[in-house]
């Protein structure tokens, strides 16, 4: 009896050994970016074709210069295009609006202001070739309720654009529910814009129009007041006759 709890005892301490010597699995973290790097996004736009876009600059956090580094390894050609950047890049995005075969890379960046505002650089690369693209503003009517807060995606290949309407300006501006929605394409190098979204910009012209139909179904009273006034002399040319008519017979 006290050989077998000998060896019962050896058997759990060497299943004990067996559990310790399991490896642990390391959980494989992504490498952070050091110093000066603050953003990195590899956008793969065809097998062997890379472009690595990053943001860089030390002593400032929303000031600095990004790069976009362009491997072509079926060619064995790597250019580099570099800007100057004001804020800090949100994310990246990748599209033929045009059709033509020649990617468009959208960097999207949030200004150094208080509010969300957004800053488009954008570029379109043929080959080794990168060409610069001037994103378009918003107009007076498209910033009517603008207040950030922007969300951009791709759609069937288009840059889509979409941001709540707000009511007032500054911290007191209040969402109002309705949302603006953009679509840029792009045409020789130019970018096109078409608003998608019916928004409150649209309501108040339609309340506008209402006020000027219903304007249209009241009596014109200048025309009334221009009949009364036809009718008055033809009334004194009467009494003036039947003035003459009494004379005669006084006669």
């Amino acid at each position: 009896m006290l050989t077998g709890c000998l060896l019962i005892a050896a058997g759990c301490n060497h299943d004990e050994k067996k559990v310790a010597e399991q490896p642990v699995a390391s959980v494989v973290k992504k490498p952070a970016l050091t110093g000066p790097f603050r953003f990195h996004k590899l956008v793969e736009v065809s097998p062997g074709e890379d472009y690595d876009i990053l943001s860089w600059g030390r002593g400032s956090k929303t000031v600095g210069s990004f790069m976009i580094l362009h491997s072509d390894s079926s060619g064995k050609k790597y250019t580099t295009t570099t800007g100057d950047l004001d804020g800090t890049i949100i994310d990246v995005y990748n599209s033929d609006m045009d059709l033509d075969g020649n990617p468009e890379l959208l960097i999207r960046a949030k200004a150094t202001d208080t509010a969300n505002y957004a800053t488009i650089y954008a570029f379109e690369f043929n080959g080794s070739k990168a060409n610069k693209l001037d994103f378009p503003k918003l107009t007076k009517s498209q910033r009517k309720g603008y207040n950030g807060n922007d969300n951009f995606y791709i759609k069937e290949g288009k840059f889509m654009r979409e941001f709540p309407i707000y009511d007032g300006d500054g911290k007191d501006a209040k969402p109002t529910g309705a949302k603006r929605q953009l679509e840029y394409g792009l045409r020789s190098n130019d970018f096109t814009v078409k608003q998608l979204s019916k928004d409150s910009t649209d309501k108040s012209s339609d309340k506008q129009v209402a006020k000027e139909s219903v304007k249209s179904q009241e009596p014109d009273k200048k025309k009334t007041s221009s009949k009364k006034s036809k009718k008055q002399p033809s009334e004194k040319k009467s009494k003036k006759k039947k003035k003459k008519h009494r004379n005669s017979n006084d006669n």
